[in-house]
């Protein structure tokens, strides 16, 4: 698979500019090329072969290569952003002498940049698996954690586990708790309504049985006391 060049991205228009040497070190900016004349435009492609990573500058008729950017890492030397711009980057080219200078490319449509900043990324994340898997097979896998028991090793658990019948002696035991501590008042005595005739303590109803016999009703009491000669008409009395 080494062997193969793989297109990774493709855009049909990029702009190339001229770039003023960087004096300090806050950046590119892209406010400060010719934006309104670019020197180059054509198409984009990026490729690679394995690990490696290549920008190529081509015509759109014909493909000739106008520049190529080989990538090592990103973000990098070889392609940088500039700092006032999403649209803009800054590629060291090279020639097959070795010999490499600094350009400017730019989208049209922030989208392109976007898609090439995706295609970047993605790519040397593979490349950081895949010597992720290189190195696991030379020096086998991390060494994991053994968090199963040895053994004899036990563990001890404390649950308390609620029995039949102690949930209702417990909430019996809130509500003891929760009340006042008062003993409910006495029943009141039944009232009677106005039309009842009602029986004053002071005489004991006709007919009523107690221990000493049977009374008669009042107005006959009141009548022998004041008739002396006047007999009980109580039959249980002895009369003297």
């Amino acid at each position: 698979m080494e062997g193969y060049e793989s297109v990774v991205l493709i855009k049909q228009e990029v702009f190339v500019y001229k770039i003023p040497p960087r004096t300090t070190n806050r950046g590119y900016r892209a406010a400060d090329w010719n934006l309104n004349e670019p020197a180059w435009s054509g198409r984009l492609r990026m490729v690679s072969k394995g690990a490696s990573l290549e920008v190529k500058l081509e015509d759109k008729t014909t493909g000739q290569l106008y520049a190529k950017c080989p990538i090592e890492a990103y973000p990098g030397v070889a392609i940088e952003s500039v700092s006032d711009s999403s649209r803009y980057f800054v590629l060291r080219i090279q020639d097959d002498n070795g010999r490499s200078a600094f350009i400017g490319i730019g989208f049209g449509d922030r989208s392109d940049s976007f898609d090439m900043n995706v295609a970047l990324q993605d790519h040397f994340k593979w490349v950081k698996n895949q010597e992720q898997i290189e190195k696991e097979k030379t020096e086998g896998p991390k060494e994991q954690l053994d968090l199963g028991f040895k053994e004899g090793e036990t563990i001890k658990i404390n649950m308390k586990i609620r029995r039949e019948g102690q949930e209702g002696s417990a909430r019996t035991g809130k509500a003891r708790a929760g009340g006042t501590g008062l003993l409910p008042p006495p029943p009141s005595a039944p009232k009677q309504s106005p039309g009842s005739t009602g029986t004053s303590p002071a005489h004991k109803p006709t007919g009523l049985t107690t221990d000493w016999g049977e009374y008669t009703s009042s107005s006959s009491s009141t009548t022998d006391a004041a008739n002396t000669s006047t007999t009980p008409t109580n039959s249980n009395w002895v009369q003297f």
